[in-house]
């Protein structure tokens, strides 16, 4: 659906497909998000320039618009730069006047060895269908025949898996050593006990929107449910007295 379709005396050309009336709206490097989102974003928007750009011009047109869309939501020249020299790093030109890809005949060498290699769908795509295969492949007689598991094996493996300690907290700029400092802690806080055996792994989540924490999208049962009046005795009393 993003890739666009032109044909040219004959040769069809395919480049990225922009929609008029999108605006150029990524999510801000001034926002509350960890460093490598904003890096994933511009390797995300160069690969998909690359792969869907036939020519060499509509490459250098698609990278020119990441660019000014980068800029356009306060992403700093310098981390642009270097992102971009960072992905380019076998294809760049020492040269920072000229093009990051100055020759037609090396975006093509480049384009090749990014086509190559699998997108990470297809990589899940083929996962699935490799465990799919093997849960529906009937057992051979050897694999009948086997005993069962050692339990004292998957005691082990039970064992291990306790042996690390997960814990997340919600990412923001000022907590941006708050895994450093929490490493840290632990080692001093369970200095020569056995808690130093387990290993401290630190995550982090990216904060709900404010859209998400302002709105319910699943409000109380009452307010679902339609409420039935039923009149009382001594009120139809009352009446048939004041008649």
């Amino acid at each position: 659906l993003d890739v666009q379709l032109t044909n040219n005396n004959g040769t069809l050309l395919t480049s990225v497909y922009h929609k008029p009336a999108a605006e150029p709206c990524i999510t801000p490097f001034t926002s509350d998000h960890p460093r490598h989102v904003f890096s994933n974003i511009i390797k995300t928007s160069i690969e998909r320039a690359t792969r869907y750009s036939s020519t060499f011009e509509a490459f250098n047109y698609e990278r020119r618009y990441i660019k000014l869309m980068l800029l356009y939501n306060d992403y700093p020249s310098t981390f642009i730069e270097n992102e971009f020299h960072k992905y380019f790093s076998e294809y760049i030109s020492k040269s920072p006047f000229l093009p990051l890809i100055n020759d037609e005949q090396k975006y093509f060498l480049m384009r090749k060895h990014i086509l190559g290699r699998p997108t990470p769908r297809q990589s899940q795509v083929a996962l699935s269908a490799a465990l799919a295969d093997i849960d529906n492949d009937p057992l051979d007689d050897d694999e009948k025949q086997q005993p069962n598991p050692d339990p004292k094996q998957s005691e082990e493996n039970i064992s291990t898996i306790n042996e690390k300690f997960f814990t997340h907290f919600t990412y923001e700029k000022r907590f941006k050593t708050c895994k450093r400092d929490m490493h840290q802690v632990y080692n001093h806080a369970f200095k020569d006990t056995p808690a130093m055996y387990t290993k401290l792994i630190v995550g982090n989540r990216i904060r709900r929107q404010t859209q998400n924490e302002l709105i319910r999208k699943r409000p109380n049962k009452n307010l679902l449910q339609n409420t039935t009046t039923i009149k009382s005795k001594s009120n139809n009393s009352n009446r048939k007295q004041f008649k």
